[in-house]
């Protein structure tokens, strides 16, 4: 990967990390990515559920290469006559996560900020020191002074909430910053497509509502029915204090994660044959990578796999520490090398699934 190619990828993940749309709400991201396709592909549209498809028109053989557009976030259950909110989450939170973090409300007239707070220290029992916070104990403050003064913002049941982070960088190459799942998968998808010469016809795919039940993934699959798909995505990372192999074996800065097989085996088992095809490509272009085998966790891949008849699928993730949480931190050498690895599998596939 040259210099500039390493600056447009950082860029792009800067970009898509920055942007805000949780599930369902994916509009700002399907606009980043057709700005930065519309020059590379043939054909942009977005279905029925929202999926963004980008059509690189080749060869017979057709491979779908997807990544979610959405990110964990939360929506807007009831106002109390005091104007505090009260909220539900949308994908895997971990309740504690969230206490204390500043949070933009996404409005029709525009971002409203505000903050998740609960009752401070001072004011717990010796009992409630030692719980957990829990979701019901959590409430969004805009510093309105009641709930009429909500509702002239615009604020409404339902009302989108995401994060307020930025990427920052850390030291030795690394960043930091909220929905690098899957944002890191997107940027990944399209820089590979950008510096590939595929003779196969490649789908593009942005999908929806992977946090909340992979669905835009079975409704793209299910249409477009191709011959192969790879998807791109993070995963967990235990090189830190308290992680351990026997959570994940994956580290920071070793190459991107081959998946072989995820949730147990309740997501996705990948083939021999797709694992030979991914294996192989990074042997012959030298690109270091680490094999992932998970209990917990899936993809999209999950559902194209077992999609009408099925689709032969693989998974290259990137690895990545304290997913779901806006303080996510990954390695920008391990997503260059996933990027060459997706640019390079593009350029294999018509060797491994020929059309007959």
């Amino acid at each position: 990967m040259t210099a500039h190619q390493r600056t447009q990828l950082y860029q792009t993940l800067e970009k898509l990390s920055n942007a805000h749309g949780i599930s369902g709400f994916e509009e700002d991201i399907r606009t980043i990515i057709s700005q930065e396709l519309e020059t590379v592909v043939d054909d942009i549209h977005t279905d029925a559920l929202g999926n963004l498809v980008a059509v690189k028109n080749g060869g017979e053989t057709q491979l779908m290469i997807a990544a979610h557009m959405d990110e964990i976030g939360l929506m807007i259950q009831s106002i109390e006559p005091t104007g505090f909110l009260r909220f539900v989450t949308l994908g895997g939170w971990h309740d504690q996560i969230l206490l204390n973090n500043r949070v933009i409300l996404h409005t029709e007239d525009g971002p409203v900020y505000g903050v998740i707070g609960s009752k401070p220290p001072h004011l717990l029992t010796a009992e409630e020191k030692k719980k957990e916070v829990k979701l019901d104990d959590l409430f969004i403050d805009i510093g309105a002074p009641d709930e009429k003064a909500v509702k002239k913002k615009n604020i409404l049941i339902g009302t989108p909430v995401t994060l307020d982070r930025c990427l920052q960088p850390l030291l030795d190459h690394k960043v930091t910053g909220k929905a690098l799942d899957d944002r890191a998968g997107v940027a990944m998808l399209i820089e590979a497509l950008k510096n590939t010469h595929s003779s196969a016809t490649i789908f593009f795919v942005g999908t929806v509502q992977e946090e909340v039940g992979l669905k835009g993934a079975r409704t793209s699959a299910f249409h477009l029915e191709p011959d192969a798909a790879l998807v791109g995505e993070t995963a967990v990372a235990s090189d830190h204090p308290g992680g351990q192999k026997s959570h994940s074996s994956l580290s920071l800065g070793k190459g991107p994660a081959i998946t072989v097989a995820d949730a147990s085996g309740r997501g996705i088992i990948a083939s021999h044959h797709v694992l030979s095809w991914l294996r192989s490509t990074a042997d012959k272009h030298s690109i270091p990578y680490q094999l992932e085998v998970s209990k917990g966790g899936t993809t999209d891949a999950a559902a194209i796999h077992l999609t009408k008849a099925g689709i032969p699928s693989g998974v290259i993730s990137i690895p990545t520490r304290y997913l779901h949480s806006g303080v996510e931190v990954l390695s920008l050498s391990d997503l260059e090398q996933g990027t060459e690895l997706f640019a390079r599998c593009l350029e294999t596939v018509d060797s491994f699934f020929p059309k007959p």
